[in-house]
């Protein structure tokens, strides 16, 4: 049976057509065709091929600043061009200048100052920003008490171990001079402003400023988990403790000196387990 063919939106009846004319033989395949791609579906219909993610404008700015950043074209202290001048080189309108900065305040890559001599700033890396994020990921429950501790464990053995090889008589000299200040501090703010230090010491003399980085962050969020009865308990170990680290520092007594913060570290994850910070 014979049946109408549809070409360029017409339709053409069998009867005008005769079935040895090449242009039926053609007609039919495309019709053929055509049949062919309606029933079979789409190659890559949920296999496979992701949908496209068009850029916002301003992540395209925070992705060039932070990539100036990366190669040393924006370095820490340059001001960057006033908003005006960057809607008018990115070529964006003024909200989206605005949103990239905040978004770059966020993360920490530049800072805003007002005033005349005011504007945006690249920032300098500091361990807040890390802390933060570590922070938000404990109280999202996404890491544990026990995981920050363990890693901070493992980074603290490592640092000390550091410290004692590359550290200068200068460095332990300091560390004596933050024990003793503890030692006669009263006030629990003021104890843990000597802790914070005492720790950055350590981490500097091991010529990487990534522990530094690292041990600051660990540092600060740990901090707030060992509010308990027991605190004070606990500091009365920590003069005896801190000297004997020193101690072994100076003597570049490795093992002695690993041994000695991991049981202090021991003895303040006992205390927050016992006294856990509400």
């Amino acid at each position: 049976m014979a049946i109408a063919l549809t070409t360029r939106g017409r339709t053409i009846h069998p009867s005008l057509v005769s079935q040895r004319d090449p242009q039926y033989r053609d007609m039919e395949k495309l019709q053929k065709k055509r049949k062919m791609m309606m029933a079979k579906p789409a190659i890559g219909t949920g296999a496979g091929f992701k949908p496209i993610k068009t850029q916002r404008a301003f992540e395209v700015v925070c992705d060039q600043v932070r990539q100036m950043v990366a190669d040393g074209t924006l370095k820490a202290g340059d001001k960057l061009p006033a908003e005006r001048e960057l809607a008018v080189r990115f070529q964006i309108s003024r909200n989206a200048v605005r949103e990239a900065l905040r978004s770059l305040e966020m993360s920490g890559i530049i800072r805003n100052e007002k005033g005349v001599k005011g504007g945006a700033f690249i920032q300098a890396a500091e361990n807040e920003h890390v802390a933060q994020a570590m922070q938000d990921f404990v109280h999202l429950g996404k890491v544990s008490l026990d995981e920050l501790t363990e890693a901070r464990l493992g980074i603290q053995a490592i640092v000390v171990r550091l410290a004692c090889e590359r550290g200068t008589e200068a460095h332990f000299d300091r560390l004596a001079e933050i024990v003793e200040q503890t030692r006669i501090e009263t006030d629990i703010d003021a104890r843990y402003r000597c802790a914070v230090e005492f720790y950055q010491v350590l981490a500097e003399a091991t010529g990487n400023r990534i522990y530094a980085l690292f041990v600051g962050a660990l540092s600060s969020i740990l901090q707030a988990f060992i509010a308990g009865p027991d605190y004070r308990t606990l500091q009365e170990t920590l003069i005896d403790s801190r000297h004997r680290l020193v101690n072994a520092l100076r003597e570049r007594d490795c093992d002695a000196a690993v041994a000695e913060m991991t049981a202090h570290l021991d003895r303040i994850h006992t205390h927050m387990q016992e006294n856990p910070a509400r």
